[in-house]
């Protein structure tokens, strides 16, 4: 058993990531399983990720948190475009991948439906046009979308239980590769997950509606499905969901404020995991750990 985590290092990570490494780390070592964590930093090209990479590290150790995999070059993906790549052309010979030339107005000005997350449920014009011959826009780069069949894909969630999606009426083709070059993340998760050996994938519900299409990438390329457990969102007392761009409580004031024994008890309370908060390592929380324990409604800050 493999398990892992997966920040993108845009800023120093809060409450809700310290949580999703807390629970995906007690899952792997409860199993007797292996832990990996690796760095989304696609987008290093554009993004400055650099400053807040050597903190993820820092404030996973606070937390408690080993593992077995993690520093190497081969766990960022800003180095692995070529890995990417191999896959994306082994995915034109089993699936139809055409260039898009929609601009983001042009998919926002469109009367097409909208998914969960507010993105536009693509309409299919570029993969139309394709079909037809149509000439390409000129001046203009392409990103380049699958085409996606209306079959419908079912997994069982090991905390939010049976989820289905029609991936063509409720994901619409979504994009591999961007009109700049860089790989999406929802081919590149996959290949990391699948040549990494990543057996469970544990992260927030809010990334729940992407699986379906993860498992779709993965069954194209003759990947073996990792089990998945999508975790209820930490939220603000407010009910505000916890985000790095609002400031809420990233783990530099944490690690002011309160112990990572303290944080890992009040956690594990908040989660069903002990009866009342106290406080206990990472490693003494291993033996507490059950998924049938976990709510699935949004869970309330602990601290602040």
């Amino acid at each position: 058993m493999i398990g892992r985590f997966a920040p993108t290092p845009s800023g120093r990570m809060h409450l809700g990531n310290l949580y999703c490494a807390l629970m995906a780390w007690l899952s792997a070592r409860f199993q007797g399983g292996a832990f990996i964590v690796r760095i989304e930093d696609l987008d290093a090209g554009r993004c400055h990720f650099e400053p807040h990479i050597e903190k993820v590290f820092d404030d996973l150790r606070w937390l408690g948190i080993d593992w077995d995999a993690g520093e190497d070059p081969e766990s960022f993906q800003s180095r692995r475009s070529a890995i990417y790549e191999e896959y994306f052309e082994k995915l034109k010979q089993v699936a139809e991948i055409y260039p898009c030339y929609c601009s983001r107005a042009e998919l926002h000005a469109a009367s097409a439906p909208h998914l969960a997350d507010g993105q536009p449920l693509y309409d299919g014009r570029c993969y139309r046009a394709w079909k037809d011959g149509v000439n390409p826009v000129i001046g203009r780069k392409p990103a380049w979308r699958i085409h996606l069949l209306a079959k419908e894909i079912t997994f069982t969630d090991q905390v939010m239980g049976d989820y289905r999606e029609n991936l063509a009426t409720q994901c619409g083709d979504f994009i591999l590769r961007r009109s700049d070059g860089v790989y999406a993340y929802q081919l590149a998760v996959v290949v990391d997950d699948a040549l990494s050996g990543v057996t469970e994938v544990v992260r927030g519900c809010d990334l729940l509606s992407s699986t379906p299409r993860q498992i779709w990438l993965h069954r194209l390329l003759g990947f073996p499905e990792p089990v998945y457990a999508h975790l209820p969102l930490l939220v603000g007392a407010d009910g505000h969901r916890l985000a790095k761009r609002l400031g809420d409580l990233d783990a530099g004031m944490l690690r002011e404020m309160t112990t990572a024994e303290e944080l890992i008890g009040n956690l594990a309370a908040s989660l069903n995991l002990i009866d009342r908060p106290e406080p206990l390592t990472a490693r003494e929380l291993v033996a507490h750990f059950r998924w049938d324990a976990i709510p699935k409604e949004d869970v309330r800050s602990v601290v602040g």
